[in-house]
């Protein structure tokens, strides 16, 4: 039998609580989605394909079921050029912009942290 909530978040995170916890495992920098599926680094300012941000980096889905608006979700990357660890918020689903949309499809994330898009 299927589980009829595969994919769907299921806890009641923050926003704030899930950079917190990627802040304490290193990741204090901070990443911005733009246009072209590309990432800017906001410590070098320097513009990279997502494809570019492989390696050790994670993603986390918050909830957004009641609220199309709060469906978010945390990529924890490390710059290609400079090396700085940081996180990136991406907006999915109906609200997402279309910068946020073409980098999370280009993101080269482990398919346990990706369920369901």
């Amino acid at each position: 039998m299927t589980d009829p909530l595969e994919g769907v978040a299921r806890d009641a995170s923050t926003l704030g609580e899930v950079i917190s916890g990627f802040e304490s495992e290193g990741y204090r920098g901070q990443f911005v989605a733009r246009d072209g599926a590309t990432i800017e680094c906001t410590t070098c300012k320097t513009t990279s394909p997502a494809q570019a941000f492989v390696g050790n980096h994670r993603l986390q889905r918050l909830e957004g079921a009641s609220d199309p608006a709060d469906m978010l979700a945390v990529a924890a990357l490390t710059c290609p050029k400079c090396g700085t660890k940081g996180t990136l918020v991406l907006s999915y689903g109906p609200e997402a912009s279309r910068a946020d949309d073409d980098v999370l499809v280009r993101l080269d994330v482990p398919a346990e942290d990706a369920p369901g898009w």
